[in-house]
């Protein structure tokens, strides 16, 4: 007797088209604040230290992916490839992506910067 009482019930009125959105709305939010919050901050830092390795020139004091402090003895533009001295005497050589931070940059001579411009 129950069973044929639930089955003549109406059935619940079908969703608008509207509540389906207003129930995205939310997820979309969230989606929009992590973009935001997390991705975009980590892209415009990724984006620096990039920048920052390719700058890297001897003098400049760095911390390599091992943990190891020194300062650059032979950098070449373009070359994957630092020394770099991290005690009297000790010279290694890394690779520009193991550059984990660039603690003190130096600044490029005037004469060089003279040099490398071209001539009119």
């Amino acid at each position: 007797m129950f069973i044929a009482t639930a089955y003549a019930a109406d059935a619940a009125p079908a969703a608008g088209g509207m509540s389906a959105i207003f129930s995205f709305a939310p997820l979309v939010l969230i989606v929009i604040v992590f973009y935001f919050i997390l991705i975009r901050p980590q892209q415009q830092q990724a984006k620096a230290l990039k920048g920052r390795l390719a700058g890297i020139r001897r003098g400049d004091k760095v911390v390599t992916g091992g943990g190891f402090i020194g300062q650059v003895a032979k950098a070449v533009d373009g070359a994957e490839e630092i020394e770099v001295d991290i005690a009297p005497n000790v010279r290694v050589t890394v690779l520009r992506s193991t550059i984990s931070t660039v603690l003190t940059e130096t600044k490029p001579d005037a004469k060089i910067a003279e040099v490398k411009k071209p001539a009119k």
